[in-house]
């Protein structure tokens, strides 16, 4: 009896053991979907949890920060809320689908209006750019070294700025300059007066100079020279003017020569071939520093036509005007003879013969002299 009731127990559990595992394996699909929404209800009961409490936020609207309490969960709803509208340029520093955290903190920057004038065009951007400097570079505008940019890039925009940019250009160029040559005149003793001579042929220099020229937006508005070169120099032109004076007409007097004054002089009269006026007198004795001879020579105190030096008889003259051996008057000196003649006297000048040379040094040179000029012989008895 015992043994026939151990099997039918064992009949009976094995039993209900097979049917629990048919029923788990047929509702498997609907125990798993079970679980997987009490998990999702969960999960969702926690987000609006979350989501729907108070969070603190810390706004900042261009540079002005605020802390807002929000049970808002996205920054769009936040934004909304707090009636902040963001345009198409402006910043954000988090995306508009962001959850929003207690805590965060949510940076807003509004672009304002700028207007950029440059080569000949103005255009308008928007931008969130503190500085002039910032608004050109978003711009894309290229600034060159020499450029103005009005105001400064350091300035601070405001809104409905606007910025000139004038374009600076700076060019070098080169400009030839003639130089004009000078006329130097120069006397010439050997050229009679009223001649030139051509002696030197002038020439023109040659100056190059380097010009800085600045446009601004095209426009020239300053010009300045940086430096010059003499590529060639001026050559100055030379001209001889003529100081000699022309040779008096010479009369040849001869004993034929009709005389053309009466004169009485120192109580003798006589008639004078030739009358000579402005004449200049100078001196000379027989020694080396007025002949160049000494005693010894052989022709020491002899004068040019053979006689010996004599004072108050001898004088050297220019025998183009008064004829060798020819007796002259001297105004104020007396009655001379034509005996000898020198290197320096020409034209109407006379040389008087002293003895001694202290005499010639105190006698010097006259000038203003009227001299008669008579003939071979001398008008006196004696």
């Amino acid at each position: 009896m015992g043994s026939v009731k151990q099997e039918e127990t064992h009949g009976k559990r094995s039993s209900s053991m097979s049917f629990a595992m048919r029923w788990k394996h047929g509702n498997l699909r609907l125990i798993t979907l079970s679980a997987a929404i009490s998990i999702a209800m969960t999960f969702m009961f926690l987000v609006l949890l979350y989501g729907t409490a108070v969070k603190s936020v810390t706004v900042v609207v261009n540079g002005e920060e605020t802390v807002v309490e929000t049970r808002q969960w996205d920054l769009q709803r936040l934004l909304d809320e707090q009636a902040i509208a963001i345009g198409p340029h402006d910043e954000v520093s988090v995306p508009f689908d962001s959850s929003i955290k207690d805590g965060d903190r949510i940076v807003l920057t509004h672009a304002i209006p700028v207007s950029i004038k440059a080569d000949g065009k103005i255009e308008t951007v928007h931008t969130t750019n503190k500085t002039v400097e910032g608004a050109i570079q978003e711009a894309a505008i290229a600034i060159g070294d020499e450029d103005k940019v009005s105001p400064a890039m350091d300035t601070v925009l405001q809104a409905d700025e606007e910025v000139t940019i004038v374009r600076v250009d700076t060019k070098l160029k080169k400009a030839e300059h003639i130089i004009p040559f000078s006329v130097v005149k120069t006397e010439d003793a050997d050229l009679e007066v009223g001649k030139e001579k051509l002696v030197q042929t002038g020439q023109k220099g040659l100056k190059i100079e380097k010009i800085e020229e600045k446009y601004e937006d095209g426009v020239l508005v300053s010009n300045k020279s940086i430096s010059e070169i003499v590529e060639r120099k001026a050559q100055d032109q030379i001209v001889a003017i003529g100081t000699k004076k022309p040779e008096p007409k010479v009369t040849i007097l001869s004993n034929s020569s009709p005389s053309i004054a009466k004169v009485s002089k120192d109580g003798e009269d006589f008639n004078a071939k030739k009358v000579l006026k402005n004449v200049t007198l100078t001196a000379y004795h027989a020694g080396k520093e007025s002949t160049g001879k000494g005693p010894g020579d052989p022709y020491y105190r002899k004068t040019a036509s053979g006689t010996e030096v004599t004072e108050g008889k001898t004088i050297a003259v220019d025998p183009k005007v008064i004829p060798m051996g020819w007796w002259v008057y001297i105004d104020g000196i007396g009655f001379r003879r034509a005996e000898d003649k020198g290197g320096a006297i020409k034209g109407n000048k006379i040389d008087v013969f002293f003895e001694s040379p202290s005499k010639v040094k105190k006698f010097g040179r006259k000038k203003g002299y009227t001299v008669y000029v008579i003939g071979p012989k001398k008008p006196v008895s004696s």
